[in-house]
């Protein structure tokens, strides 16, 4: 089963690319395989203009397609996702997350945006036909801390969420492939046994 990293982000590296591929480094170590696009570095032109014929937009749309599962992440402007995984949602066809597990993340500068992709972003993944879509996931700069050596570290608040959100995908992606979970989503969640799902956004979970 197979997982695609989409960023997009138009800064590399940013918090949320980051984030990201903290992720996906987490969900390779319960056995998932998994490959990053960032779409910024798609041709910008032929992404705005939907070119189809372009060998790297027709790429990254067989990356999607290709996809078991997909994790999502953006950086939050104006109380939306960027424009630029806009434009790359755009080109996919009417069904083109069919089938899919979906997990969207986001990063901000503040609590202001914490429902933004549950508003902004979370009805286009279900009109593009996903599977399921889990819990989102929003981190503000305050919960998310970055060493040159030490790589990324984030809040216990995060961590939780982030643990839980990574369980459930892997959970999902087990279920689709047919195989028996090699452990229940409860064993696998972190303190407490508590899914994504079972964790709503409060104060308290949201402070840094």
């Amino acid at each position: 089963m197979s997982i695609l990293l989409l960023g997009g982000s138009p800064h590399i590296p940013s918090s949320s690319s980051r984030l990201l591929l903290h992720i996906g480094e987490q969900l390779a170590l319960h056995g998932h395989s998994y490959r990053k696009l960032d779409v910024r570095d798609l041709p910008a032109r032929a992404l705005l203009q939907a070119d189809y014929s372009d060998l790297e937009i027709a790429s990254a749309v067989r990356a999607v397609a290709e996809a078991d599962a997909i994790v999502i992440a953006t950086p939050i402007y104006k109380a939306s996702y960027t424009g630029l995984l806009k434009a790359f949602l755009d080109l996919l066809p009417q069904d083109g997350l069919a089938g899919k597990l979906v997990l969207p993340l986001a990063t901000g500068g503040g609590h202001a945006h914490t429902l933004a992709l549950d508003y902004a972003l979370r009805p286009v993944l279900h009109a593009l036909g996903a599977k399921q879509v889990f819990t989102s996931i929003y981190a503000n700069a305050q919960q998310l801390d970055w060493h040159e050596e030490r790589g990324l570290s984030l809040d216990a608040a995060i961590e939780l969420r982030v643990q839980a959100g990574i369980a459930e995908v892997s959970a999902g992606l087990f279920i689709l492939q047919g195989a028996r979970l090699p452990l229940a989503v409860n064993d696998v969640a972190p303190a407490h046994g508590r899914s994504l799902q079972q964790q709503p956004y409060t104060p308290s979970l949201q402070t840094a």
